[in-house]
């Protein structure tokens, strides 16, 4: 019976120690696995230099709980902590790193926009330009049709004028060839009514 009792003893005293190892096992591996985390972080390169005071303050968290005994009554306040801080901070290094993405999409935006505006506004002083020069083609164009075309009425006019001179002159020559046909006739009659009324005139 002694016997009995001194192996249950033996045995409970090599059981202590190994339970106790392997709750401290237990507790590194939540201290490691919480330090994995912020290890990934550190190695992101699109996330490292990001959330600073959160990843300090989460790698204090985790080696207050690598700290902290698995007997303590604070164990899982600590264990609690860590995870949340450990959280916060991936939290806060991946919104920081979509708040600079939009970021520079939104300056990308704006140069795109810019380029955009400058682009139009060249074709727009472009159209400008071209649209002087047609409208200066045609005023030069229109000035010569209106120069041509005041160059034939002078034309005209000149023509006309001559025209009318010519009439006149040929209408003045018809009416003194009128009037000496007139005279003509005059004096014809005029001799025929003397020889009608002196007979004797016609035979000597």
């Amino acid at each position: 019976m002694k016997a009995l009792i001194h192996a249950a003893g033996l045995s409970l005293l090599l059981a202590l120690p190994l339970a106790q190892a392997q709750t401290k096992a237990a507790d590194d591996a939540d201290a490691a696995r919480l330090g994995q985390r912020l290890v990934a972080l550190d190695a992101d390169a699109s996330l490292n230099a990001l959330a600073s005071l959160e990843r300090m303050q989460a790698r204090q968290a985790v080696e207050t709980l690598a700290a902290t005994r698995s007997t303590s009554r604070s164990r899982p306040s600590a264990l609690q902590v860590a995870q949340w801080r450990v959280e916060t901070a991936e939290v806060a290094a991946r919104t920081e790193a979509a708040r600079r993405e939009i970021n520079r999409l939104d300056r990308e935006r704006g140069d795109l926009l810019l380029e955009a505006s400058r682009r139009e506004a060249a074709r727009a002083r472009q159209e400008a330009e071209r649209l002087r020069i047609q409208t200066q083609v045609q005023a030069e164009e229109a000035a010569r049709l209106r120069e041509t075309a005041e160059a034939e009425s002078l034309a005209r006019q000149e023509a006309e004028t001559v025209l009318q001179g010519v009439s006149s002159r040929e209408a003045a020559k018809l009416r003194a060839a009128r009037q000496r046909a007139a005279e003509l006739k005059r004096q014809e009659e005029e001799l025929l009514r003397s020889l009608e009324s002196d007979p004797g005139a016609s035979n000597p």
